[in-house]
This record gives C-alpha cells, structure tokens and sequence, in this order.
C-alpha cells in the first residue's frame, strides 16, 4: 500500500488517518531529543513512524510513532521492519485511534514484552507512561513533583512533561533563534 499509512494486523490491513499539525510537532520534538540523547550514549537505534515492527505475539506489524531498539537487538533489523517488539515505543494519539492506542495497542505491547510504552493525548494535553514489570504487565508511572519523567529503557534520559505543552515546542524556539551563515 504506497503512499497510505497503514498497518498489519492480524492478517488485514487496518488503516490510519492523515496525522494532524500537533501530533507531528510533538512526534518531531521527542524524535530529536531521543535521537540525540540514544546516539550522544551509543545505546541504539530510533525509527519514526512508518518503519515497522513484528510482534512476535500475534500476527501484527504496528508502525509506532517512535520505536526504540537497543543496541544489544539491533541484529534483528532489517530494511523494511524490525524483526521483534521494539525495546520502548510511543503513540500520539490522533481522534481516530484514541481506543487503539490506549487499550489494543497497550494489551498487544504488553504481551509483546516492550519494556516501556508512553502514550500521548496531545489534544487532552495527557501523558500516559508505562513500565513493564518483573510479572510481565504493565505499571503506570507518575512524573515526579517536579514534572519530570525517568526512562526505564533510555537509562539516564528524562522529560519535562510541560514541555509537550509548550507552544511552540522548546526545539522550534531555540531554532528560531540558529543563524545558519
């Protein structure tokens, strides 16, 4: 399916509305900090959404909107997907896929083994953050006070939650003020 954002589930294709302006900014935001933070400390790989993963759980390929692969598992990428449940995933929810993303996607990562699973409502202005446990399923994890979230995954990587509220977002501000010579 060229050109349409779709994904492979359970043998059918089940496919996924045009994302909106806030669902990009905030996808682009995380992608840069991730990436930045993921090679700045060698600890893998980051893919953005359209590059798919096989959960080995069901006959799935999701396309999260970003993938996390560890270093250790990057042997089971290949071209055009990754060959396993990524280490950490992330969905922005859209108006389309709020039961998607909050509940299938969230039984179907969890059986996965995805070690941890955010989920982001940027029209509720929410954010759900999940850790698997030692049992196998997942823990909500609250911020701290201060609004500050700690990876699991991403050891040493941390998030201001109020910065996905912020508009623009804290990148689009600091590269207004680049002068590129």
């Amino acid at each position: 399916y060229d050109g349409i954002h779709c994904e492979w589930v359970d043998g059918k294709v089940e496919l996924m509305s045009p994302v909106s302006r806030l669902h990009q900014e905030i996808n682009g935001f995380l992608l840069v900090l991730m990436n930045l933070y993921v090679v700045e400390h060698d600890l893998g790989t980051v893919y953005n959404q359209t590059f798919m993963m096989r959960l080995p759980s069901r006959r799935s390929g999701r396309e999260p909107d970003i993938l996390f692969v560890s270093k250790e598992r990057e042997h089971l990428i290949r071209d055009n997907f990754f060959d396993g449940a990524g280490d950490f995933v992330v969905e922005i929810i859209s108006p389309e896929s709020v039961e998607r993303d909050r509940v299938t996607k969230l039984n179907e990562y969890e059986a996965a083994g995805i070690g941890e699973y955010w989920i982001i409502d940027g029209w509720k202005k929410e954010i759900l953050f999940y850790q698997l446990g030692e049992n196998g399923q997942y823990q909500q994890i609250s911020p701290e006070p201060d609004g500050v979230y700690r990876s699991k995954m991403l050891p040493g990587f941390w998030i201001n939650v109020a910065w996905l509220w912020e508009n623009p977002l804290p990148l689009m501000k600091a590269s207004k003020k680049l002068r590129l010579p």
